[in-house]
């Protein structure tokens, strides 16, 4: 464990040797799935790198020194920060280059660019870099090109897929693994998400290395859907109209945030299209008919991906459970 983030002692000892062969960038961008630690790496990493006592390329920020006092408060001058603002989608222009009224004079590219106030370096850290529009991103390319002396710029992103090109070609991309489940099971333990050990390596396993989907999964609501679900798909009797309707009241309880129904919707996709796999295998292994059973996990998958390209949900949801509907009409008329 390196300053109380686990699960990332290769991405520290990367970092190691970059600075012991000074050769630190200007842009980093840092990929894994989204709950595996990048924001906290990346705020330890700031300290480390701010620390005015202690040798940067050992990455050991002394904790004592103002600098450091100030970065574990969360209000050093010198550590810029960025995310999506509440209720909006996208990163806005507003936040890179400032309001009409006030354009370059505020926004990360003014402040980034001031002399730091406390050593030698500023640090701006890029939540949700997944969600720049191409106007945002323009905004921050020229200090991308032409960084300030001493900036260091850590975009956080989940996967290389979801970022821009022109921040591609400009950012050193940094790999995150999924933490290993017994490094999970005890921060699922340690955050009270469960009450015991038992439970949180069940749900650790269960969650691809990530404490925001293990957060996520651990709602039961969620669970007791997915078996309606499944329950109504094996028994060969899906009712389509009234499974949207439930569906869809269990998707709008999850709040008046769109990124929270959405969230909802995505792993009730995720934990159906897993069920169906098992379904899938037990099928192979009985030497029984599984097309159908294929197609449905197949539509499950692009249902995600319509999901991810902002798809109206209503409607993706009508669709998605008519043609599961529709696959199993198809197997049974195979069957004949």
């Amino acid at each position: 464990m390196w300053q109380s983030v686990q699960g990332h002692d290769a991405v520290v000892e990367q970092f190691r040797g970059t600075l012991a062969a000074g050769r630190l960038a200007t842009t980093y961008l840092f990929v894994g799935p989204e709950g595996i630690g990048k924001r906290a790496f990346a705020l330890q990493l700031a300290k480390a790198l701010l620390c005015t006592a202690s040798d940067p390329t050992q990455l050991e920020p002394c904790g004592r020194c103002e600098s450091c006092v100030l970065a574990a408060a969360g209000n050093h001058p010198d550590v810029l920060l960025i995310k999506r603002q509440a209720g909006t989608k996208f990163l806005k222009v507003e936040q890179f280059i400032g309001p009409q009224e006030r354009r370059n004079q505020e926004g990360l590219c003014h402040d980034i660019s001031l002399r730091p106030m406390l050593g030698r370096r500023r640090v701006a850290i890029i939540d949700d870099a997944d969600w720049f529009t191409p106007e945002s991103a323009n905004c921050l390319l020229k200090t991308l090109e032409e960084p300030p002396p001493g900036a260091v710029i850590i975009l956080l992103g989940t996967s290389r897929s979801r970022q821009l090109l022109t921040i591609i070609s400009r950012s050193q991309v940094i790999r995150f693994q999924p933490l290993p489940d017994d490094v999970l099971s005890s921060l699922i333990l340690t955050a009270g998400i469960v009450d015991n050990a038992a439970a949180a390596e069940e749900l650790a396993a269960r969650s691809h290395g990530s404490l925001t989907l293990a957060r996520q999964l651990a709602d039961a609501a969620l669970w007791q859907m997915r078996d309606r679900f499944a329950a109504q798909w094996l028994s060969g009797e899906l009712d389509a109209p009234r499974l949207a309707r439930e569906v869809d009241e269990f998707i709008n309880a999850a709040g008046k945030e769109a990124d929270a129904r959405r969230q909802r919707f995505r792993q009730l996709l995720n934990l159906v299209a897993a069920k169906l796999s098992e379904s899938l295998r037990q099928l192979a292994a009985e030497g029984r008919p599984a097309d159908a059973t294929l197609a449905a996990i197949d539509r499950c998958l692009e249902a995600e991906e319509q999901l991810d390209r902002n798809a109206n949900q209503s409607t993706l949801l009508e669709s998605w459970i008519d043609d599961l509907a529709t696959c199993q009409v198809q197997a049974k008329v195979a069957a004949r």
